[in-house]
């Protein structure tokens, strides 16, 4: 009651006043006064209360910080309120749309794609397995090349030797790799052929 007292000394002039001179004791009073209430109608739509204190949280926050924004503003609380109720109504539909997403999504995702990315997995096992048996300089060089796509220069400058030489370790490297997996699977000639 003592604080409903409190706010009810302010007119909506007084109040928005207050604010925009960021009179810190205008905005505790008003903060404390239609905290719950705002909370209560964001509740309406979102039905979690911590989000629904965060939004109300969220529109204070940024009356605080943009004052200038109420310019034109008569009644303080009907702002307060509509400000609440249009950021739940955001929050809601936000949520509908990831909603959606993630339905679209777990509908993609079929047998035959969950087949593909494990004969995918398979296929990069045995690239890396080949990768490994490469000669020391030779394989890091293509790593360096492939994995981190770094450019023939780049490479020459942190392993300290010539292009020329980069350029031979992956023309050998691309060699004994076709010769090792070409034979093996035709889905390697994508990774190869760069």
């Amino acid at each position: 009651m003592g604080r409903e007292r409190i706010l009810t000394k302010y007119t909506d002039e007084q109040l928005l006043e207050g604010i925009r001179r960021a009179d810190h004791d205008v905005f505790t009073t008003l903060y404390s006064n239609t905290f719950q209430g705002l909370s209560l109608a964001a509740l309406k739509f979102v039905k979690d209360t911590a989000i629904a204190e965060e939004i109300v949280q969220d529109v204070f926050l940024k009356l605080w910080e943009a004052p200038e924004h109420i310019e034109n503003i008569t009644f303080l609380k009907a702002y307060l309120y509509r400000s609440v109720i249009n950021q739940s109504i955001n929050y809601v539909n936000r949520q509908k749309n990831i909603a959606q997403h993630h339905a679209r999504i777990a509908e993609d995702i079929t047998d035959k794609y969950i087949e593909n990315l494990s004969e995918d997995h398979a296929l990069l096992e045995i690239l890396h397995h080949e990768i490994e048996r490469l000669p020391e300089q030779c394989r890091k060089v293509f790593k360096m090349s492939r994995f981190q796509n770094l450019k023939y220069r780049e490479i020459a400058s942190q392993l300290q030797i010539a292009e020329k030489t980069v350029e031979n370790h992956i023309v050998n490297a691309l060699k004994i790799l076709r010769a090792r997996l070409l034979e093996r699977d035709e889905n390697f000639k994508e990774f190869l052929g760069r």
